[in-house]
């Protein structure tokens, strides 16, 4: 448990209000009573109040006149901000001018002392900072990996001294920071995402932009990637800043004075001499140009850490890769299960889509804004698609119009035994075996608590049909 002593007495000897009781308002009640803060507590479910209240909380459902007690309130990433409207706890705290923030602002205020290196984007976070723990790790340093990707970073142990924090990023949390700063802030890109959250992309684009926006001296470094036009516009204009030192990436194009990747090898400019690390294109688990930019992202933050390039690239060449991101779970008489629950919108599916032919597709779930849009370059891959959860009808529509052969499955279950089967009855068609994918391009909430759930039970279905086939 994380010590936030320095950031309690920043209040004044005020209570600290902690709204939405998950994963990190726990661990925020926790850490916080572990600091020797007073902290008044509520979530809409009873469970979440018992946990929080056991671990020292006053339980209190939140009314104006609390609230105004309190020296700030912390809020779990997942409640409205701005969009569709903000939450009516929020509402009260912005008409008292009392401050929102969330685990990692804590954290930070905390002054810890120890090197963060924070990683967000639309897609390829969860990779990239497994891969950047991995390489750490295997080059001797001591890190704790934590954000985004699932650990609350207040329950973590405070790694030594010279050691790291490697964070990953939702824009849900970079919302709630204001004086968070990373010492290297890398952006790996931007694509529609959670607009129903932000209202629009130019405020989710604002939103990610806030990870470098508190840097503030010549020792802080950004990486971004500028493959598209939201991040090349930023570093287009953060470049010349005197808060930051901007490094570029590419998998497209020359990133002159950066990092980028040219015919699957990995070429380091940092320096202003071109020099070629090694060929991505031949570490299997790095495959496809997703990948590729995750690594030079990676890389390029690393060589900014101090490590050297070869060291970087050892240990790329050892990463296992990442359970629920085009992770092969198994291979039965030539077809392949492909565990892709983390793609979970279009852009995100579309990096196994377009890596894969002969695709048996389970598809579906809560669908984002644009549900399939952009996929339709893809579609000659896909064998067959099974549809399951709240997107099943819509997309089943959308097959139709390209003349894709689909079923609605429902549920994750029944698509998956339907893609068994199909898949070794026609094995021996041209075309190889096939890929029985999960890519949903959908959120799991509406059958699942999570994308880790959702894929775990594909892994535990596709498990048992091997062992019967």
């Amino acid at each position: 448990m994380i010590d936030v002593t320095k950031f309690v007495e920043t209040l004044g000897g005020k209570p600290v209000a902690v709204f939405g009781l998950g994963l990190s308002g726990l661990s925020s009640v926790a850490a916080l009573r572990g600091s020797g803060a007073n902290v008044i507590a509520w979530d809409d479910r009873s469970e979440p109040r018992k946990k929080a209240e056991k671990a020292g909380a006053k339980i209190e459902q939140f009314t104006p006149d609390i609230l105004a007690k309190c020296g700030a309130l912390v809020l779990a990433p997942g409640v409205p901000l701005t969009h569709p409207a903000p939450h009516p706890v929020v509402r009260m705290a912005v008409d008292l001018n009392l401050e929102i923030l969330c685990d990692i602002e804590i954290l930070h205020r905390a002054q810890h002392g120890r090197k963060t290196i924070g990683i967000t984007g639309t897609n390829g976070k969860s990779t990239s900072v497994a891969l950047m723990d991995h390489v750490l790790k295997q080059a001797g340093h001591k890190t704790v990996l934590a954000g985004n990707i699932g650990t609350p970073v207040l329950t973590t142990k405070m790694p030594p001294k010279d050691g790291c924090y490697v964070l990953e990023l939702s824009s849900y949390q970079l919302d709630l920071c204001t004086d968070f700063a990373p010492d290297i802030a890398v952006l790996l890109n931007i694509t529609p995402d959670h607009l129903d959250r932000h209202g629009n992309i130019e405020n989710y684009a604002a939103a990610k932009e806030r990870v470098f926006r508190a840097q503030g001296s010549q020792d802080s470094w950004g990486v971004i990637g500028i493959d598209n036009e939201y991040c090349r516009d930023m570093y287009e204009r953060l470049k010349g800043s005197s808060a930051r030192r901007m490094v570029p990436i590419s998998v497209t194009q020359c990133a002159e004075g950066g990092v980028y990747v040219a015919d699957g090898a990995l070429i380091d400019d940092l320096d202003g001499e071109a020099v070629e690390m090694g060929k991505l294109s031949n570490i299997t688990i790095l495959h496809g140009r997703h990948n590729h930019q995750n690594a030079a992202a990676v890389y390029a933050a690393l060589r900014l850490y101090g490590l050297a390039g070869e060291d970087i690239f050892k240990g790329f060449k050892s990463y296992p890769g990442l359970p629920h991101r085009q992770f092969p779970v198994a291979v039965k008489d030539g077809v392949v299960y492909m565990n892709d629950s983390k793609a979970t919108n279009a852009e995100a599916a579309s990096k196994a889509l377009v890596a894969h032919k002969k695709i048996y597709w389970i598809a579906g779930g809560r669908a984002k804004e644009g549900g399939l849009e952009g996929l339709d370059p893809y579609m000659p891959n896909i064998k067959h698609a099974f549809l399951i959860g709240e997107a099943a009808s819509d997309f089943a529509v959308w097959l139709e119009a390209r003349g894709v052969p689909h079923t609605i499955s429902y549920n994750l279950e029944k698509a998956t035994k339907a893609a068994h089967d199909l898949a070794h009855e026609q094995r021996g068609q041209p075309g190889g075996a096939g890929v029985i994918l999960l890519s949903p391009a959908c959120a799991s909430w509406d059958q699942f608590d999570s994308f880790e759930q959702r894929g775990d039970e594909f892994t535990a279905q596709v498990k048992a049909l091997v062992g019967s086939a």
